[in-house]
C-alpha cells in the first residue's frame, strides 16, 4: 500500500486535537475539585449554630446556681429573666438558621460584612414587651440582631468582648447591630460596663404597669413551678400590717426609678428611650415610629406589618407584600393571668404611686399607670 500525505495529516490532526481537549478538560476538573474541597473546608469551619445554643444553655446552668443579681433580691428562682426567652430562645435560634441559609450566598458574596459590638441595646425590663419589640425592629433592613440574649453584661462579662462580638450577628456597613437582655436595667454593674464598652450605646427600656408586670412575672414563674406559694404571699412580708416585700424581684423590678438613677450617672437621658409595653400592644406602629427615629433609621416597619390576634390579645407580625399567614410569639407569651385578691392589687399601686410618680418626671413622660 502507497503512503499518501493526505492520509496522514488526516489521523495526524485529529488525534492532535483530542489530546487538547483531554488536556483542558483535565484543567477544568482538577480546578472543580480545588472549588469544592474549598467550599467543603470553609464549611467545617462555620460554628454549628445549634450546638453554639447548646453550649450557653449549659453555660446558662451553672449560673443557675449562682446568687441573683439583683443583690438582696428575693427571687423563686434565681435565673428568672433566662426563662422569660428559653421557652422561645429554640424558635429564635431556628429562625436564625432559616435566615442565615436564606443568605448563605449573599454573605459569601459580601466579605465587607462583619461582626461589630451593639450600637443600642434593649435593657430591660422583664414582662415589659421586649420580645415583641425585639422581633418588630428584627423587620427592619437596617437592624441586624441576636435572637438569644447574650447576658454578657450580667452573667458573661468575664468572656471579654470579644467573646461578646462573636456572637452578633455580621452586618454590613449602615447596618444596626443589636441584642436584649432584660435584666441589665435592674443589675447594678450593667451601666458602667456597657459606658466602658461604649459611651455612645442607645439604649431602650420596655416599661409596663409596674403592678400588671409583677403579676406576669408571677404567673410566668407558676408555669414553671406550680407548687409555689401565692402572689398574695409572696407580695408582703407582713400581710397583716401591709409591708410590701420589696425583696421580691417581682415587686423590685417594677421600681423604675430606683433602677434609673443608676443609668444616668453614666448616660444621659438623650440616650435612653422608654417605651410603653402597653402601647407595643394597642399601637405597634406608633412605638415603633419612636423607636426607629431614636435610632436614626427610616420609618420602613409600619402599619402595614402587623395584624392583631384577638385569641392571643397582641399583634402579630405579617409580611405586606404576601398573603402568608401572621407570625405570632411564642405559646409562652399572653398567657392567662390568675384572679388576685383586689385588695392586694390597690396595696401595690399605692406602694409603685411614689415610684411611678418620681419616674414621670424624670423621663418627661406620663404613663397614666395610677
Amino acid at each position: 500500500m502507497e503512503y499518501s500525505p493526505i492520509l496522514h495529516s488526516l489521523h495526524v490532526v485529529p488525534s492532535s486535537h483530542v489530546k487538547n481537549k483531554l488536556f483542558v478538560f483535565c484543567i477544568m476538573l482538577s480546578l472543580w475539585v480545588y472549588m469544592i474541597y474549598c467550599c467543603v473546608g470553609y464549611c467545617s469551619t462555620v460554628p454549628n449554630l445549634t450546638y453554639g445554643a447548646v453550649n450557653r444553655h449549659e453555660n446558662d446552668a451553672e449560673v443557675d446556681n449562682q446568687e441573683s443579681s439583683l443583690g438582696a433580691s428575693r427571687d423563686l428562682l434565681n435565673n428568672e429573666n433566662e426563662l422569660d426567652s428559653r421557652g422561645d430562645e429554640w424558635d429564635e435560634i431556628r429562625g436564625e438558621a432559616k435566615a442565615l441559609d436564606d443568605n448563605a450566598m449573599s454573605g459569601f458574596l459580601n466579605e465587607s460584612e462583619t461582626k461589630k459590638l451593639p450600637q443600642a441595646i434593649i435593657i430591660g425590663v422583664k414582662k415589659g414587651g421586649t420580645r415583641a419589640l425585639l422581633e418588630f425592629l428584627r423587620l427592619h433592613p437596617d437592624i441586624r440582631a441576636v435572637g438569644a440574649e447574650p447576658h454578657f453584661f450580667d452573667r458573661n462579662y468575664d468572656k471579654g468582648l470579644d467573646w461578646y462580638r462573636e456572637l452578633m450577628p455580621k452586618s454590613s456597613e449602615g447596618q444596626l447591630t443589636m441584642e436584649k437582655t432584660p435584666s441589665y436595667y435592674v443589675t447594678k454593674e450593667v451601666p458602667a460596663r456597657i459606658y466602658t464598652m461604649s459611651k455612645d450605646t442607645k439604649l431602650i427600656v420596655v416599661v409596663r404597669d409596674p403592678v400588671t408586670r409583677a403579676i406576669s412575672d408571677y404567673t410566668q414563674t407558676r408555669s414553671k413551678k406550680p407548687d409555689i406559694p401565692s402572689f398574695e404571699s409572696l407580695t408582703f412580708k407582713n400581710m397583716s400590717a401591709g409591708l410590701i416585700d420589696t425583696t421580691w424581684s417581682a415587686v423590685q423590678i417594677g421600681m423604675y426609678a430606683k433602677h434609673l438613677e443608676r443609668w444616668l450617672q453614666y448616660f444621659p437621658m438623650e440616650q435612653l428611650l422608654f417605651v410603653s409595653g402597653e402601647r407595643l400592644i394597642t399601637d405597634p406602629a406608633g412605638e415603633m415610629a419612636r423607636v426607629q427615629d431614636f435610632l436614626g433609621l427610616r420609618r420602613v416597619v409600619t402599619e402595614k406589618h402587623f395584624h392583631f390576634n384577638p385569641a392571643k390579645g397582641f399583634p402579630c407580625l405579617k409580611r405586606p407584600e404576601g398573603n402568608s399567614k401572621p407570625h405570632c410569639l411564642g405559646k409562652t407569651k399572653g398567657r392567662t393571668h390568675p384572679n388576685i385578691n383586689l385588695e392586694v392589687v390597690q396595696r401595690l399601686r399605692d406602694f409603685y404611686k411614689p415610684f411611678n410618680s418620681k419616674f414621670y418626671h424624670m423621663i418627661g413622660h406620663d404613663f397614666g399607670w395610677d
